[in-house]
Parts: C-alpha cells; sequence; structure tokens
C-alpha cells in the first residue's frame, strides 16, 4: 500500500489547500497562530492512493476523515446479489470517511479512480480541537451540512428523473463542483467509466451511451471518450430542472 506522511508549514497549506475543504479545517476564520499551529499539525499525513486502490471498505473501523488533495473517488456499497452500486463520486476538495461516523466503522468502500493523494485527518484529534476551537466546530459543522445537502439532491436522481433529466443534472452538479473549486466548468475529464455512471443515476449503460449521445446532438454538450465539454449551460440547466428551452 503507497503511503506517505510529511509535515508541511502553514504557509504551504495555505498555498495547497485554497480550494479544498481543508482549508476550512486548517484555517477556520478567528484561529491564534498558536492554534493554527495545532491544526497545522493535525492535517499534516498526507497519504497517496493509486488508481483502483481502496482507501477504505467496508467494515473497517472508522479513525480519520481524508480530504482529497488531488484525484477522484468512488464511494460504493455491495448489494444483496453480489453486485456493486456506486453512492457517490468525490473530487479534489471533498471529505471522504464521513460514513464511519454514526457506528464507528466504514459503511462503503472508497475506492481511486486515477492516482490521488489526501490528507488524513484523525478523528478523535479532530473532535477533541473542535470543542476547544468553537470555530473550527461551526466550520465542521457546516462541511458535514453539506454532505448531507450532496446526498439528498443525488436522492432526487434516482426518482421520478427521466433518464435525460437525471444525466444532465450529474453534469451539471460536476461543473458546478468544478467551478467553486476553481476549475473550469465547461471542460472536464469524466473519470469515471459510463457503467460507473450508470450504476450512480440508475441506469443501463446502454442506456448512458445513448443519453450522451443524445445531448451531443441536441449540441448540449460535445463528448470524446472521457474529454466533455459543455456547449449550453443553460440549456442542460433548464433539461435537468425539467423546463424547456
Amino acid at each position: 500500500m503507497l503511503s506517505q506522511a510529511c509535515t508541511v508549514s502553514i504557509q504551504e497549506l495555505k498555498k495547497n489547500c485554497s480550494n479544498c475543504n481543508l482549508k476550512e479545517l486548517c484555517m477556520p476564520v478567528g484561529l491564534k497562530p498558536d492554534e493554527l499551529d495545532r491544526l497545522d499539525a493535525l492535517v499534516s499525513i498526507r497519504r497517496k492512493v493509486s488508481k483502483g486502490e481502496s482507501l477504505f471498505r467496508t467494515g473497517e473501523g472508522f479513525s480519520s476523515l481524508y480530504a482529497v488533495k488531488t484525484g477522484t473517488f468512488k464511494t460504493l456499497v455491495n448489494n444483496q446479489d453480489g453486485t456493486d452500486q456506486v453512492i457517490g463520486f468525490q473530487m479534489t476538495g471533498e471529505l471522504l470517511g464521513l460514513d464511519g461516523l454514526g457506528t464507528g466503522q466504514h459503511m462503503c468502500d472508497s475506492v481511486a479512480l486515477e492516482d490521488s493523494e489526501v490528507c488524513t485527518i484523525p478523528y478523535s484529534r479532530l473532535d477533541e480541537l473542535a470543542q476547544q476551537f468553537h470555530a473550527l466546530q461551526m466550520h465542521f459543522h457546516r462541511i458535514m451540512s453539506r454532505e448531507i445537502v450532496k446526498d439528498q439532491n443525488a436522492m432526487l436522481l434516482l426518482g421520478s428523473m427521466r433518464a435525460e433529466q437525471r444525466l444532465s443534472a450529474f453534469l451539471v452538479n460536476l461543473a458546478e463542483r468544478q467551478k467553486a473549486r476553481g476549475f473550469s466548468s465547461r471542460d472536464m475529464v469524466l473519470r469515471m467509466t459510463r457503467e460507473e455512471i450508470g450504476s450512480y443515476l440508475g441506469m443501463k449503460i446502454e442506456t448512458v451511451s445513448r443519453t450522451f449521445s443524445k445531448l451531443q446532438k441536441d449540441s448540449l454538450i460535445k463528448i470524446d471518450q472521457k474529454n466533455l465539454t459543455i456547449l449550453d449551460a443553460a440549456g442542460l440547466q433548464s433539461l435537468a430542472t425539467g423546463r424547456t428551452h
């Protein structure tokens, strides 16, 4: 297993984590320099995860949260029939591991979709500091709230939406998440396969491929293998919400 631990300075953290939830864990507003130093030590452990490698697996004991510094992950659960169900995709700046908070063990698998790197945040130490630093506690609660909302929005995709709506909503969501992190909301590389997208959206792979082709035919997107360009963001948004454009 590839892993790496290194100590970084606050200056380096400020430079490297400007588009990451780690920024909120390291540098919440109102903390004093000595408090920032303690947070610096808390999040100084980095771990490299190769493509296809698991960050954690279902049933493993929960001990840490992980902030995605670079790369992309998928989370999945195993169905009763033995098949895997993708339940989420996590990109740079997002947290992994919150599934273990309730039971003390992970309730899903997390697998890297490309060579990635995470910052490991020991939860027991984070909890101790959060109780001491009100600003950190509030920031952490906001992060958890956003994760809950994200999961709720994902559930809506599996409701009564048509295939075109589901895929459009998925792409709009990816674009918004990229934009929030300072990346292009127009051009993106889909690290997940068509099969993984279908598993997440509750669609067969043939339906996913056919729907991509339909969106491209309608000049909403341009897609070449994993490279995707959103040509008509407003049109895609309208389709995702069920409005005409």
